[in-house]
């Protein structure tokens, strides 16, 4: 069965049930099948309680499995009537009871809207800048910079006209951490406004103390950089807001901005139940601190469709902030074949393939001409990283692949046209990004727009 195929599936299970009546049992057989394909955490399920149950129901429904609450991964009172009310949470399941047979058992109970498994993602990486200028840049490249590729961003283009200050705007990395020391990232190391650091305490009231810089959700610590490991999410940060015509480094799509981190993967990569913490992380940062967040940056993927995570994403769409995420790297056809997070249907989210600096479709990229919207530069991007040196972990910068490098450009831009257009919507920034896409020969039938991504235009 295709991943597309089992979404639909799943979507057809998730009609909540009548007050009072039992859900008939899903099929079975189509979840484990999807389940011997795709990485999930053994024994764990995510559940979501109709609004309204009670103790004693949610008592009973989890007696039908013999599971256990582990913890609660979204209260109800973050939930919305847009994507049901109740309350999410992660339970433990008995030794032996496969995931598959426990999600047809307790989804026949009317206290339960669904049930899911705890899917596992994984990483899908004029300027006086050493990097722009000695021509390894080339995804910043735009017509007529210098150096120039017309396959780049045209963030040079941007620069050129006064575009690089986006100071009073903010981007979430839901990734790795990210090193916000490094020496081309620290000026545009966002810190919660709520936040006094330092004193034990959660000042803000979201559950999370001491939340300067971001949460590791992945570690359940505040320590949202923990070393060489999280040269990834470093990164992405490095292509999104890269302090330019500093003279050192490298450059983002914005010079100035203020980024901070939910950090979900670890070494075993990240769970839904991390990931829909991380979302729900940033937009309640907005909503209750007001601040300038227009995009989350996701460069992950993997696992199968998630009815938590797509009501997480929904919720970040009704406080206005995007969802950009990376196609992945299997070269999957993602209108057959579902690649979530990039194929989920919300209005705000943007999904993005990787190029080449020749404007071919990278090898390795995911594409879909109606799930993946644009391209933009995604193989042999310089950007920032930690680096190991003599035991001293220093700022350093390399080269990855992948629609993991690709995104950030995308965030970048989402950033960019917001400092220029203040109050502006998610849905207007979204279709400023698709309507500036330049027509490529390789995205036509491979991609939303058939073109790739242009800041210059803005």
């Amino acid at each position: 069965m295709s991943r597309l195929s089992f979404a639909m599936v799943v979507l057809m299970l998730l009609v909540p049930a009548l007050a009072g009546q039992a859900r008939a049992a899903g099929p079975v057989d189509a979840v484990a099948s999807e389940l011997e394909r795709l990485p999930h955490v053994p024994g764990e399920l995510l559940v979501q309680w109709t609004p309204g149950a009670s103790p004693a129901n949610k008592g009973t429904a989890r007696a039908r499995i013999g599971g256990s609450r582990v913890e609660r991964i979204v209260p109800e009172r973050w939930r919305t009537p847009l994507d049901g009310g109740g309350e999410l949470e992660l339970l433990r399941l008995p030794p032996g009871l496969a995931v598959a047979d426990a999600v047809g058992r307790i989804e026949r109970d009317a206290a339960v809207e669904f049930a899911e498994p705890n899917w596992i993602y994984s990483h899908q990486a004029a300027s006086n800048d050493p990097y722009y200028t000695n021509g390894n840049l080339w995804g910043m490249y735009g017509d007529a910079s210098t150096p120039a590729n017309k396959y780049g961003s045209q963030a040079a283009e941007a620069w050129a006209a006064n575009g690089t200050d986006c100071s009073n705007v903010w981007v979430g990395i839901i990734d790795e951490g990210y090193m916000y020391a490094h020496a081309d990232l620290a000026a545009n190391a966002g810190t919660n406004p709520g936040e006094i650091a330092g004193n034990n305490l959660d000042d803000d009231g979201n559950g999370y103390v001491d939340d300067v810089f971001g949460w590791d959700f992945a570690g359940g610590n505040n320590t949202v950089f923990d070393g060489v490991a999280d040269d990834h999410g470093t990164h992405v940060a490095g292509t999104i807001g890269a302090v330019g015509g500093n003279g050192a480094g490298v450059a983002g799509v914005c010079w100035q901005v203020k980024l901070m981190n939910a950090k979900f993967l670890g070494n075993a990569g990240g769970t839904t139940a991390n990931a829909i913490r991380a979302v729900d992380y940033f937009t309640d940062l907005k909503t209750r601190h007001g601040i300038g967040l227009v995009a989350t940056s996701n460069s992950w993927g993997g696992g199968g469709f998630s009815q938590g995570l797509m009501d997480a994403i929904t919720r970040a769409n009704a406080a206005n902030i995007l969802f950009v995420a990376a196609a992945g790297n299997s070269t999957y056809n993602c209108d057959v074949s579902a690649c979530y997070p990039a194929a989920y249907s919300n209005p705000n989210v943007i999904a993005v393939a990787a190029l080449d600096k020749n404007g071919a479709l990278s090898s390795f990229s995911n594409y879909g001409a109606t799930t993946i919207d644009l391209g933009a530069p995604g193989r042999a991007i310089y950007s920032t990283v930690p680096k190991r040196t003599q035991g001293v972990i220093i700022s350093s910068y390399a080269s990855y692949s992948g629609t993991s490098m690709a995104t950030p450009h995308v965030s970048g831009a989402a950033a960019l046209y917001a400092a220029r257009n203040p109050g502006v919507t998610a849905a207007a920034i979204k279709a400023a990004i698709l309507g500036a896409t330049v027509p490529t020969p390789s995205l036509s039938g491979k991609t939303v727009t058939g073109g790739r991504l242009n800041v210059s235009n803005f």
